[in-house]
């Protein structure tokens, strides 16, 4: 019966549909499912620090006074409290943002969708790290660029490598994760910052600057947005998933006035507005400064979840050809083991000792690299589980590498 319906409707779909795939991360959670399996795979805050009682109380308050209001339809470029917060934030990352300047989206994903719409002609060329984050990958293969990647070190994008591939290519833009990257980790320096901005002018191409972590930072100096150096040149993405909760689907663009208004009518097309009642709420709980408090807690707890993960990396993992990266915030870090181990493989042994990870060739936009690589989140797991999860991935590492 389902080769028959596959037969009669695999047929009708459109030829972009052949672009589209499953996210590894995705079928991975459903695994990750089962009460017994330590998962550092998804990228998921940790639940038990969601502001619960501050959200019931926000609806509590809001309800009886603009319940009219947050159960209707609302404007496309979304409601004008949350967007004077919006431009509010972003002034003081030193981008002279104004309401028009700021569009909330159902979360960063639909962001990146709305930005490949707009702008990404078939075989376009966009330029990437290598690896990236699987998220923009899947949002924009639907609208089939050509992806061209630069390598990754400690500090960031390599700018050398990028400004080569500038030069002999038409690059449509440079998506580029500044801050405690996915799945990497590493944060881009600021004098990286500067000369990507530089290129973007030089050679006549714009930056989309996702930045979903950038209030996670545990240690070290805040570094200047990308788009408060060139702010003519630069499309910035960031969210509420992962200071206030995922599940509110809340996130916002912010760009010159003129790529709002075409952004806006992409949206229009896909969902009219973004939830009204989810945008005061967030406002609300913005407003009264409990996001603040909140991301301070979420900060304490997962710099001590990081440390921990460390700590037993250093404990239970292989002494000899195993590196990994020390992120100074967000919420993941990348490990890198020899030629020949492959992860996706792996991933089956890791399972059956109960610990799961995504493995890393999923980052790689030419699924041509990274299947010696594997990332490991740290958010959502407890301090328990992340020894006890850290020290069976260490002994099956061990195991494969022959190391007693």
């Amino acid at each position: 019966m389902n080769a028959d319906m596959e037969k009669i409707w695999g047929k009708t779909f459109a030829k972009r549909t052949e672009k589209i795939k499953s996210s590894v991360i995705r079928e991975l959670l459903k695994i990750t499912q089962q009460p017994d399996i330590i998962s550092f795979a998804g990228g998921l805050p940790a639940p038990e620090l969601f502001p619960i009682r501050e959200i019931e109380e926000a609806c509590r308050y809001l309800l009886p006074r603009l319940g009219q209001k947050m159960l209707q339809y609302s404007p496309t470029e979304g409601i004008q409290q949350l967007k004077e917060f919006l431009a509010e934030k972003m002034q003081k990352y030193g981008v002279p943002a104004e309401p028009e300047n700021i569009l909330p989206t159902h979360g960063s994903q639909q962001a990146l969708d709305l930005i490949g719409k707009v702008f990404i002609n078939e075989g376009d060329k966009i330029l990437t790290s290598r690896p990236t984050y699987l998220g923009a990958i899947q949002a924009w293969n639907a609208y089939a660029p050509e992806y061209m990647t630069v390598r990754m070190d400690d500090h960031g994008m390599t700018v050398d490598e990028m400004e080569e591939i500038l030069k002999n290519h038409k690059i449509k833009f440079i998506y580029v994760l500044p801050n405690f990257h996915n799945p990497a980790g590493v944060t881009l320096s600021l004098e990286r910052r500067k000369k990507i901005t530089e290129l973007a002018e030089k050679y006549d191409t714009f930056i989309v600057e996702d930045d979903p972590y950038g209030e996670l930072r545990y240690e070290g100096e805040d570094l200047p947005t990308l788009i408060s150096m060139k702010k003519e040149r630069v499309i910035y993405l960031s969210t509420f998933s992962k200071t206030l909760a995922p599940g509110l689907r809340l996130a916002w663009i912010t760009a010159p006035s003129f790529v709002i208004k075409k952004l806006v009518q992409a949206k229009q097309g896909a969902d009219l507005h973004t939830g009204t009642f989810v945008q005061y709420i967030a406002w609300d709980v913005a407003d009264r400064g409990i996001i603040k408090a909140h991301v301070k807690k979420i900060r304490e707890v997962y710099k001590r979840r990081r440390d921990l993960m460390l700590e037993a990396m250093e404990k239970y993992f292989p002494k000899k050809g195993v590196k990994w990266t020390r992120p100074e915030g967000g919420m993941f870090l990348w490990v890198i083991l020899p030629e020949g181990v492959d992860t996706a493989k792996l991933l089956e042994k890791a399972v059956e000792r109960k610990v799961a990870y995504v493995p890393g060739f999923a980052f790689y936009p030419n699924a041509d690299d990274g299947h010696n690589t594997m990332r490991l989140n740290f958010s959502n797991a407890s301090e328990e589980n992340i020894v006890e999860g850290i020290k069976r991935l260490g002994e099956l590492l061990k195991e494969e590498l022959g190391e007693k």
